[in-house]
Order: C-alpha cells, then structure tokens, then sequence
C-alpha cells in the first residue's frame, strides 16, 4: 500500500508563533481527546488546555477528512455552564465526549479543579454536531471529602443491545459505570453505578480517563484506562469483559480493581512514552477515545512533546487486534495505512523493538536488532504464520522473547518514509513494538 506522503503535515513542535491564533493549532494543544465520525467528517472535542496566550474556556471543536489534517472548528461553550461553574468554581471544562441518540447530538462535559473531587459532569444538545450547544445541566456531581467516585471524564459507550453507558472517574474513589436514559441523556438511576477499575493509594489511585469500546468479533467490552501523571508518565492499559459492568480482567486474568497486586501488574500496557533513534521521542501518552469506522478501529490520544512537557498533541493510531481478541497500537501515527498481506522478504532487515516494559513509564528507548530468516541459536528471526501475521524470535538484545503479533505498512515519522511496524505480545501479555530501520 502506498501512503501519500504530499498530504502528511510535518511537526512543528515547539511553535510560539502560533500560540495566538487557532486557526493554525492543528493538532498542538489537545488535551483529552472524544471522538467521533459524522458522516464523511471526523471530530475531536478536547479540554480547555493550551500553551501560553489568552486562555479560553468552552471545549476545543477539530474536524477532519482523513484523520491526519486537523483544523479548527472552535468551541462548544463561551464560558463554563453556570451550573457547573457554580458547584465547581471551574475556569475552564475538561474531557468531553460526543454521541448521538437519534437526530440529536450530547455533548459530555466535567468542571472541576485540579486535585479536588467537588466535580460535576453535564451534557448539552444540538441538532448539528457543530453547535450551537445548548446546555442541559447536570449528570452527575460528587462532593470534595466524600468517599467514592471523581465526576470526571465521562465516556458513553454502547452495549450490544444498543444501550448507552457512562463510564467516568479519575484518581481517589476510581472508575465506574451507570446506564443513560436516551431520551434525557442523563443516568437512568442516579448515583455513582457499578465500580469497575480502581488502583492502590501507594500511588495515588492513578487511573482516570475511562474510554470502552464493545468488538462484536470477540464479544468483548474492552476498557481503556490511564494510569499515573498526565505531565510524565501516563500510559494506556486495557482489560476487557463479556458484561458492560464487568468484572474487568487483563490478558493475565487480574481484576481491574484487584488492590493487592503490585499496582503495575494490572492491565495489559499497551502504549507509553518512547523514543527511536534520530529523534527526541514522546512521552505520556493518554487520555484516549477509540474511534471505530466500519471495520477499522483508531486510538486517539494526547502525548507529550519530551524536551518540553507543556506542549501537548493529538496523535491517532491504528489499533489492530490478535487472534485472541486483543488490541495492540502501532509504534507510529496515522498516515491512511491499512492492514494487508506482507511478504517476509520485504521485512529482512534491521529493526528498532520497544519492550512497552510495565514497570517503565517513563520514557523507554528502542534497541536495534537485525532479523534474519535463518533459525540459529543466538539470532533473532522471524516466521510468517499468516498473511500479515508474525512471529519474533528475539534472542539477542533482549532476554529470550517470543513475540506473536501483525505486521503492516506504516509511515515513518521520525525519517519521512515509508516502512513497516510491528505489534506484539509474548506469551506473558508483554507488548513489544517495532519498526524497520530504512524501510521503503
């Protein structure tokens, strides 16, 4: 498959000469990215967060035709809703997400202050994805110093029969879920729902920015969470369930609220900071959406620029799936590649492999090791198991690791070229990432 690489925006990280006008932010200063595609046209909706300049409150509004240019719609709100103003004290709203039900769109928003739990989720409606928003108040609110939830960070997800749920929580009392009334788009019985994923206070209950996605292919929800600080080292889990309200269980089979496990040990890591050679790499990747268009899935998420770690990015990826119903994230962004047949010849060669090492969150570097066809005792190969379908043998550079996972084309960022990216897992539900040095 040949990417169009006219059409692929080049970084410009860094760039102050934009800070005052967001026509030209594009991807830079998303926070907290919702997803969602209406008709031929993508949109991210983001947290009121930016770098320098005059700050703006109201929702960030982004659309696209082809998930890799952005450009700016503007904002959902002019000001915080006065309701969650009022209970919250809040400048500015956070993590919205966007659904439809029927002919009219909902709008998810949270209000609250950094640290605090006196937090407040509402929802607005529209006849146009676009605006005008009109504000429908209050889903649901949590009190600072009570025991439970933090009414943040609201995803509404879809169960197989076509029933709306809402998914919220940050840090403290953990994550959970409630069923919606679509005709209200508020919760069918008010309250804090059914707790699904929860982390030890050693460090600091860190999970927040629930997003679940239902495959019909496996019959699984899959619950995505991040784990530890937005600034540093955030970085994507995933467990999944036969049942919206769970239990949530990880490739090892650990609940998502075990609390007596060492708290990395839960959930399946499939995405943290990182670097190839040649650039400076990024790091604390997060708070994502999962966009699902046909047959295709996309992780969309923010991440961190990692000499300045103010500066915060859109970055979309394609997820693909194992045999054995799992998702895994390509090493490299979104440039319109999609999965196809791949022959072993054309991914002889040297790689650059990233162990997404559980216990690593902060930024992991890659490691050069040449793959051959030949099967000898000290040398990494590789075998072809199925059109796109790979296994990694890797017993130099790493400890001895056998890694099952897809190969695809892809682009790569840090060169400007075509190449090829790996996905994988070993055995222990370890994730490995990859890319051919000098591809194509």
């Amino acid at each position: 498959m040949s990417i169009n690489k006219d059409i692929l925006p080049k970084d410009h990280l860094y760039d102050e000469s934009i800070i005052d006008n967001e026509q030209l932010w594009t991807t830079n200063n998303v926070h907290d990215p919702g997803s969602f595609k209406d008709g031929d046209t993508y949109y991210v909706f983001s947290t009121d967060a930016q770098v320098g300049g005059t700050f703006k409150p109201g929702i960030q509004i982004r659309k696209s035709k082809d998930l890799i240019n952005w450009q700016w719609v503007g904002r959902a709100f002019s000001e915080v809703p006065k309701e969650a103003k009022d209970w919250t004290g809040a400048e500015g709203l956070w993590a919205p997400d966007v659904v439809n039900y029927g002919d009219t769109y909902y709008l998810y928003y949270a209000a609250s202050q950094f640290g605090k739990t006196q937090s407040f989720i509402g929802v607005a409606t529209s006849k146009n994805i676009e605006g005008p928003w009109e504000d429908q108040g209050e889903v649901f609110k949590t009190k600072q110093g009570e025991e439970g939830p933090n009414a943040i960070d609201p995803n509404i997800t879809f169960d197989k029969k076509g029933k709306p749920w809402m998914v919220y929580g940050s840090f403290f009392g953990g994550i959970y879920v409630s069923e919606i009334n679509p005709e209200t788009g508020k919760l069918v019985h008010y309250g804090r729902g059914k707790l699904i994923a929860k982390r030890h206070q050693s460090v600091e209950g860190a999970i927040e920015g629930p997003y679940i996605v239902y495959n019909p292919d496996f019959d699984y929800y899959y619950l995505f969470v991040s784990y530890d600080s937005l600034f540093s080292n955030y970085n994507i889990r995933v467990a999944r369930s036969r049942n919206i309200e769970g239990p949530y269980v990880d490739f090892n089979g650990h609940e998502m609220t075990d609390l007596f496990l060492p708290p990395n040990d839960v959930g399946m890591k499939i995405l943290g900071g990182y670097k190839f050679k040649g650039s400076e790499g990024w790091v604390a990747p997060g708070h994502n959406s999962v966009l699902q268009d046909g047959d295709d899935y996309y992780i969309i998420h923010h991440i961190r620029a990692a000499k300045d770690k103010r500066w915060h990015y859109l970055h979309v990826r394609k997820i693909v799936w194992t045999e054995d119903g799992w998702p895994l994230v390509s090493p490299e962004r979104y440039a319109g590649e999609g999965e196809e047949p791949v022959e072993i010849e054309e991914i002889i060669g040297t790689w650059e492999i990233i162990n997404v090492d559980k216990n690593n969150n902060n930024q992991i570097l890659s490691k050069e090791l040449k793959l051959s066809l030949q099967k000898m005792i000290g040398t990494n190969y590789v075998e072809r198991i199925g059109e796109n379908r790979y296994i990694f043998y890797l017993n130099n550079g790493f400890p001895s690791e056998v890694v099952d996972g897809i190969v695809m084309p892809g682009w790569d960022w840090e060169k400007w070229c075509g190449t090829y990216v790996f996905m994988g897992k070993n055995i222990k539900g370890e994730v490995f990432l990859g890319k051919l040095i000098n591809g194509y």
